[in-house]
This record gives structure tokens, sequence and C-alpha cells, in this order.
């Protein structure tokens, strides 16, 4: 079974930076699809980036140029560098990965002040 493990998220001012890293367990093989989407108060799941296998990459129009994906498929890590951060990142974001599964992982606060 394939488990997700999400960690770098916190708090950050105005223009800071943060790195997002997200490690797949019980998978011995590279995984098709993974990615990041995050969620703010009282609004839906959005798609913040995505990269698919072996390494095309797809951005929200509003990350596009700050943020980067990338992924160490020998880790099958996925990772998320997030510059000139907004208070309107502030979010949870979620570590997403699909294959033939499709499996979430439980979440980091990113918070942005102004």
């Amino acid at each position: 079974q394939v488990r997700l493990v999400e960690s770098g998220g916190g708090l950050v001012q105005t223009g800071g930076s943060l790195r997002l890293s997200c490690a797949a367990s019980g998978s011995s093989f590279d995984i098709n699809t993974m990615g990041w989407y995050r969620q703010a108060p009282g609004k839906q799941r959005e798609l913040v980036a995505i990269i698919r296998y072996p390494g095309i990459t797809t951005y929200a129009d509003s990350v596009k140029g700050r943020f980067t994906i990338s992924r160490d498929s020998a880790k099958n890590t996925v990772y998320l560098q997030m510059n000139s951060l907004k208070p309107e990142d502030t979010a949870v974001y979620y570590c997403n990965a699909r294959d033939w599964f499709n499996v979430w992982g439980q979440g980091t606060q990113v918070t942005v002040s102004s």
C-alpha cells in the first residue's frame, strides 16, 4: 500500500520561501504522477503543480514563475519549492500520488503573513 508523508510547511512572511517534501513509501516502481494540491478555508481543493513521469510538469497559473516542482525518482519523493510567497498562498497543501491508485497525504499547513 502506497503511503505519503509530507513535510516542510510552516509560517513565512510575504516574499519568503518554503520547500515542501513528500515521500512515497510502499512502491518499488516510479509512480506515474505526483503532485501538490491546496485547500484554503472555505474554498475547494485546487491543483498547484503536478509532475508526470519522466518529468512533465503542469502548474496552476497563479503559481507559475514562483513555484517549482521536482522529483527524485530513486527516492519516490516530490518537492515543491515555493518562492515569492503571497498571503493568498495560505492553505493546507496536500501531496497526491497517482498510478493505478490515487493516494493523498495528510496535508501540511502553509501560512503566509502580510
